[in-house]
């Protein structure tokens, strides 16, 4: 598959995604106050003011989020491509559709300021943040594939289950999942990589980097215009989502 084929089966893929969450909002919507609320409204849900009576609350901070759905369909569609990479078939897919889950549950917790949007935006990062951990584990521990995917689920699930007992903590086991994933990474498990391209694995952290540094004044209110489309936390979606694929080209890098 080309390059240019590549990329307008992954655009379809994504206005597919994109139509099956706009119908759920249609069929659950508009109002959303029949549903408990997310946790962040009992101050803000960052700057951009939600439209009432909107089937998306949040319209830029809801449509940024496609990013992901976008970069997640290009990597399930890159999986086999490569056949030298050490990365796989299967964890080529499985981070793929984590990113799909990241930018569908983004979508509904913008869109519906609820509960259970809040939840499922959270379970992608934490599904996103556990891969990146036990992929960097892995390799420093040469552990096996059973044994990689017990210790996946039973982070993921430690994780999963806190953020349904405990949605406060999300926010700060979600800095501490990212930092552990980085520190892995980069400190035992990057120089076991042949062939892999750490200049990526940069790239990704930068633009991290950059898009916490919008995230930190669009929550606190610092730079904000609640009625403009041109948001903080929108820009933070469409940065996390290019490091996102900056990231899986440093995975894929590897070679066998």
């Amino acid at each position: 598959m080309n390059g240019r084929s590549h990329l307008a089966l992954a655009g379809a893929v994504t206005l597919l995604w994109s139509a099956l969450a706009l119908t759920l909002l249609r069929i659950l919507g508009p109002d959303w106050s029949l549903f408990a609320p997310a946790t962040c409204l009992g101050t803000h849900c960052f700057c951009e003011a939600p439209r009432a009576g909107s089937y998306l609350l949040q319209p830029a901070n809801s449509l940024s989020s496609l990013g992901f759905i976008g970069v997640g369909s290009w990597i399930m569609l890159a999986s086999g491509q490569d056949r030298d990479s050490a990365l796989g078939i299967l964890p080529t897919l499985w981070l793929g559709f984590t990113a799909i889950i990241i930018g569908m549950g983004s979508l509904m917790l913008h869109a519906t300021l609820t509960l259970w949007g809040q939840f499922a935006d959270v379970l992608g990062m934490y599904l996103l943040g556990s891969f990146t951990l036990v992929w960097a584990l892995r390799r420093r521990f040469r552990l096996g594939t059973e044994p990689a995917v017990l210790l996946y689920l039973l982070i993921a699930g430690s994780l999963v289950t806190l953020l349904w007992i405990a949605p406060e903590t999300r926010r700060w086991l979600f800095a501490v999942l990212l930092v552990a994933a980085i520190l892995a990474e980069w400190l035992l498990a990057r120089l076991l990589r042949p062939g892999a391209r750490p200049r990526l694995f940069l790239a990704a952290l930068g633009a991290n980097a950059l898009a916490f540094a919008l995230w930190v004044p669009d929550q606190t209110r610092q730079l904000c215009a609640p009625e403009s489309l041109l948001q903080g936390h929108a820009a933070w979606h469409l940065l996390g989502a290019a490091a996102l694929l900056l990231s899986y080209h440093y995975y894929a890098s590897e070679r066998r």
